[in-house]
C-alpha cells in the first residue's frame, strides 16, 4: 500500500479538522490571545465527557459514536482556574510580540530576526534589556557597530515586558479565524469607545 495505511481506516471528515474550541479560563478569559488559546475538537470533547469544562457554545456539526452523538465545542471554560505566570519567558515569538512584529530601526513589519543592541562582540548580552526585533537589512546595516557608529536610533527602547502587556499587545494581532462565537469572549474586558 501506499502512503500511511491508516488514513483509509479513519473516517474523520475533512470538514472536522477545522473546528477548534475557544479555551478559557475559569474567569472567562483567554488562556492566551496571542497565539490563541485553541484545542482540537477532539480534546474539547474529551475534556467536557471527563467534566474537566463547561461547554458554552457549540458548533453547528456532530460526531457521533455507536451511543451518543455529541455537538462539536467551540468555547469551553476550565473547572479550575489557571494561574497566570507573572514571569514572561525571554523567547523569540515573546520578543517580537513585545516589539509588536516591527523592526525597531526602522518600522517595518516581516523578515525579522534579531539584533543585539550593544553587539555580543563587545560584551553585549542576551537580555531582554540588550536585544531588539530587526529586519535583515537594519541588522545587516548595524552588525557589530553602535548604535551611534552605525548612525542608527531604536523606535523604542528594549525592557522586559510584564505578562499583562504582553497579552494586551497580541490583543492587537487577531488570529486569521474567528469563529462568531468567540467574540464576545475574546473582547469582553475591552475599553469601550465614548
Amino acid at each position: 500500500m501506499d502512503g500511511d495505511f491508516r488514513s483509509s481506516f479513519v473516517r474523520e471528515p475533512g470538514s472536522l479538522r477545522n473546528h477548534p474550541a475557544l479555551v478559557l479560563n475559569a474567569d472567562y478569559r483567554p488562556l492566551s490571545y496571542y497565539p490563541l488559546s485553541l484545542w482540537p475538537w477532539q480534546e474539547a470533547i474529551k475534556a467536557a465527557v471527563l467534566d474537566r469544562v463547561d461547554v458554552v457554545a457549540e458548533y453547528d456539526k456532530v460526531v457521533r459514536s455507536p451511543s451518543r452523538e455529541i455537538r462539536i465545542p467551540s468555547v469551553v471554560v476550565l473547572k479550575d482556574f489557571v494561574k497566570p505566570q507573572k514571569r514572561v519567558a525571554f523567547t523569540r515569538f515573546n520578543l517580537f510580540l513585545r516589539d509588536e512584529f516591527s523592526c525597531q530601526y526602522c518600522g517595518t513589519r516581516g523578515d525579522l530576526t534579531f539584533d543585539h543592541v550593544v553587539p555580543r562582540a563587545r560584551g553585549g548580552i542576551t537580555s531582554w534589556e540588550n536585544v531588539v526585533a530587526a529586519c535583515s537589512r537594519c541588522n545587516l546595516k548595524k552588525g557589530s557597530k553602535s548604535l551611534r557608529q552605525a548612525g542608527m536610533s531604536l523606535c523604542r527602547a528594549p525592557r522586559r515586558p510584564g505578562a499583562e502587556e504582553l497579552r494586551d499587545i497580541g490583543r492587537k494581532f487577531p488570529p486569521n479565524l474567528l469563529h462568531e462565537t468567540w467574540i464576545d469572549f475574546l473582547y469582553w474586558d475591552a475599553e469601550l469607545e465614548a
